[in-house]
C-alpha cells in the first residue's frame, strides 16, 4: 500500500501582524503619555516643616546641608571654603541664577547662615529654601 503525501508547493503560512503592532504603539504611546515622573531627592533629609510652603520648579542648583552639618553641591560633598567659587562657577553658566536650599531641620542655625552667606557671595539671585507642607 502505497501512501501519498501531498506536498502544496509555493504556498506558505503567513501570519498578518500589522493590527497587533498598531494596537502595541497605541498602548506605548498611551503609557507614555499618562505616566507622571516623581523626581527623588538626591538627599534623605527631614526638611523643616511651614504652613505658608509653596511648590516651586526647581533649579537645577541644589545646595544640600545634612544633619552632620556636610554640605553638597548637586550630589557632590563640597567643602564649605570652596563652595562659593564651585556655585560661582555653576551661576555663570546658569540662566535664571537660582539656588535651591535644602538644610535638615536639625541642622544649627548658625551652619545654615554660613551656607546661606555663601551662597549669596557666590551672585545667586534667586534663592530658595526648601521646605515640606505641615500636615
Amino acid at each position: 500500500m502505497e501512501l501519498r503525501h501531498s506536498k502544496r508547493e509555493g504556498r506558505s503560512v503567513f501570519v498578518n501582524v500589522t493590527s497587533f503592532i498598531d494596537v502595541l504603539f497605541v498602548l506605548l504611546l498611551f503609557f507614555m503619555v499618562s505616566t507622571t515622573f516623581v523626581s527623588q531627592p538626591a538627599m534623605n533629609l527631614d526638611l523643616p516643616k511651614a504652613v505658608h510652603s509653596e511648590a516651586t520648579r526647581q533649579p537645577p542648583i541644589i545646595v544640600y546641608v545634612r544633619e552632620d552639618g556636610a554640605v553638597y553641591l548637586n550630589d557632590e560633598m563640597v567643602d564649605v571654603g570652596l563652595l562659593e567659587q564651585a556655585l560661582a562657577t555653576r551661576l555663570a553658566a546658569s540662566t535664571d541664577k537660582g539656588v535651591v536650599l535644602e538644610a535638615d531641620s536639625r541642622v544649627s542655625h548658625g551652619r545654615v547662615i554660613e551656607v546661606l552667606d555663601v551662597i549669596k557671595g557666590a551672585g545667586a539671585a534667586k534663592l530658595t529654601i526648601a521646605t515640606q507642607p505641615k500636615s
